[in-house]
C-alpha cells in the first residue's frame, strides 16, 4: 500500500485511501493548501456547501492541474448539500450552486451531510429519500461519479438503503481516537459501503494528538502522532481525510505506509479515552 493504492466503492469506482479536507476559511488561504495538498500527492479533495469555500477550492484545484500539469480525471473532488437544501428539487439545486461555484463539469463525490432526524423531522425518511432521490438522478446523468452519505448512523443508512434504488457508496464519519463511531462505521462496512473519516485528529479543541497513547506508539516506531492515528484509520480501511495549512505537515501525513501496528497498539488506540472532537449526535443534532 503507498499514495497510489485505492479502494474500489461498490460501484466500481476508484478513490485514494487518504484524502484532503478542507475546513479552511475562503480566500487564498483555501487556494494556497489546495495547491500545496495536491503538489504533495493529495488527489481526494473534500469540501462542502456548507465551508463557504468551493469558489476557492475550485481554484486551487484548476490551478494546481495547470502547474502540475495533471488532468481533470487526476483528481477527485468531494463535496455535500447542506441541510437548508434538503428535499428533491433544492437538492438539484444545491448541486448546481456548487458545480458552478467549484468550476468544474461534474463532481466525482456528493453527498447528504448530514440525515434529517426523528428528533426535529417527522418526516424525516421520506425527506433523506427524496434528497437522495436528486442525487440518484444526478448520478444516472453522469454529473456525479460516486453518492454517498456523511454522519449517518446505522439505522438511517438502513431505510435510506431500503427506501432507495442505489445504495451509498460512501458514509462519511467523524471518527479519531476517544470518539470512533464503530457501530456506524462496521455497518456502513458490512453493507460494502466506504468508510471516510473527517475531522481524524479530532478538532481544534481536542487533544487526540497529546493522547498518551498515541504519543508512546509514535515514539517505539519513531513516528508523529498524527502519522499513528492515520495509520490506525487506514488499517481499519477508513480514508482519512486530513487538514493542514502546512506542506510539511501535509507531506507528513502521506508518509502513512511503511509502517504497520500491531495489534495490541490498534486495540490499544481503540480504547483511548475521549480527548475532544465535535462529538456532534446525528439523532439529536438540529438540522
Amino acid at each position: 500500500m503507498d499514495m497510489t493504492t485505492t479502494y474500489t466503492l461498490n460501484n466500481g469506482y476508484q478513490i485514494p485511501v487518504v484524502g484532503f479536507g478542507t475546513i479552511i476559511p475562503d480566500g487564498p488561504a483555501t487556494v494556497t493548501a489546495v495547491k500545496d495538498a495536491i503538489k504533495s500527492g493529495y488527489r481526494l479533495i473534500d469540501t462542502a456547501e456548507i465551508y463557504g469555500n468551493e469558489v476557492s477550492v475550485g481554484q486551487g484545484i484548476r490551478e494546481a492541474m495547470a502547474e502540475n500539469h495533471l488532468k481533470r480525471e487526476d483528481i477527485l473532488v468531494s463535496t455535500k448539500a447542506w441541510h437548508s437544501h434538503r428535499g428533491y428539487e433544492q437538492t438539484l439545486q444545491a448541486f448546481n450552486e456548487s458545480l458552478a461555484k467549484l468550476g468544474l463539469d461534474y463532481v466525482d463525490i456528493y453527498l447528504i451531510h448530514w440525515p434529517a432526524n426523528a428528533k426535529w423531522h417527522e418526516d424525516w425518511r421520506q425527506l433523506n429519500a427524496d434528497t437522495w432521490r436528486a442525487l440518484e438522478e444526478l448520478y444516472r446523468a453522469g454529473k456525479i461519479k460516486a453518492i454517498g452519505v456523511s454522519n449517518f448512523l446505522a439505522h438511517h443508512l438502513e431505510a435510506l438503503i431500503a427506501d432507495s434504488d442505489i445504495k451509498p457508496m460512501i458514509n462519511q464519519l467523524e471518527y479519531h481516537p476517544g470518539f470512533a463511531q464503530t457501530a456506524a462505521a462496521e455497518y456502513a462496512q458490512s453493507q460494502d459501503i466506504q468508510v471516510e473519516a473527517w475531522s481524524p485528529f479530532g478538532g481544534p479543541d481536542s487533544h487526540v494528538l497529546q493522547d498518551e497513547t498515541v504519543n508512546a506508539i509514535a515514539a517505539k516506531h519513531g513516528k508523529q502522532p498524527s502519522q499513528v492515528v492515520l495509520r490506525w484509520l487506514i488499517q481499519k480501511q477508513i480514508v482519512p481525510l486530513t487538514k493542514s495549512t502546512s506542506p510539511d505537515h501535509m507531506r507528513d501525513n502521506l508518509t502513512d505506509f511503511d509502517f504497520n501496528l500491531t495489534p495490541a497498539e490498534m486495540k490499544a488506540i481503540d480504547e483511548a479515552p475521549y480527548s475532544g472532537g465535535f462529538q456532534f449526535d446525528p439523532d439529536t443534532a438540529r438540522s
